[in-house]
């Protein structure tokens, strides 16, 4: 009988806002909460853990998203952030308060050589290591620019996006992503080259109450 192999699945997750009102919450170094208190102490935060806190609804949709669908090769790790200045970062590295608040230093920017010139280093090792049959799913804004640029020429066909993401904001892609893990139901993923990227607003998501009300079994999260 014929073995059918499971594609290759990695993710690129774009990064939380390290400037915002919770990233300031995060870097404080007279917060009292947890994630903070393990972060200026010599704790252990990963990277995915301090941008979920900094984010909120967005981040942690992409993160558990990317965890319930990733299938990277032998060697390589399921999720990757765009990082300011230091490229792709797996989200399960152990970051610093500092090495935090170094990504408010530069602009994601595609003409900012420090932001540009390390996700190109990296999005090409990362290119380099994956075999033809994985795909790479970016999870993040696909009609500005700022990311495709430069991962278009590396990754070409291979570089994908969710279809419901198109007309979604963040907020409400954050919504999709944790509904879709829980659910344990993955979204279409479709190349970026050649993709429409913008379009009209979809119907709101139907609210978790309405959801269970209708469906008292439902599981899906808000």
């Amino acid at each position: 009988m014929e073995v059918v192999l499971k594609a290759h699945r990695v993710f690129l997750l774009s990064p939380a806002n390290v400037a915002g009102k919770r990233a300031k919450m995060l870097l404080n170094t007279q917060a009292a909460f947890e994630v903070a208190r393990r972060l200026h102490t010599g704790g252990k935060v990963t990277l995915g853990e301090a941008f979920s806190f900094m984010s909120g609804l967005y981040f942690r949709g992409k993160l558990a998203y990317a965890r319930a669908f990733a299938h990277p090769p032998a060697g390589l790790d399921g999720a990757y952030v765009i990082t300011s200045n230091r490229g792709l970062v797996s989200v399960d590295t152990v970051i610093t308060a500092e090495e935090l608040d170094s990504f408010s230093g530069d602009a994601i920017d595609a003409r900012n050589k420090s932001y540009s010139d390390a996700l190109v280093r990296t999005a090409s090792a990362l290119g380099g290591a994956i075999p033809g049959n994985c795909s790479i799913v970016l999870l993040g804004s696909v009609a500005s620019g700022k990311y495709t640029e430069h991962l278009l020429p590396i990754f070409g066909e291979n570089l994908q996006f969710p279809l419901q993401f198109v007309g979604r904001g963040d907020m409400s892609r954050g919504g999709l992503l944790l509904r879709s893990a829980a659910a344990n139901r993955m979204l279409d993923h479709v190349p970026i080259a050649g993709a429409l990227l913008r379009g009209k607003r979809p119907p709101r998501l139907v609210s978790v109450a309405k959801t269970k009300k209708a469906d008292p079994k439902s599981s899906c999260l808000d």
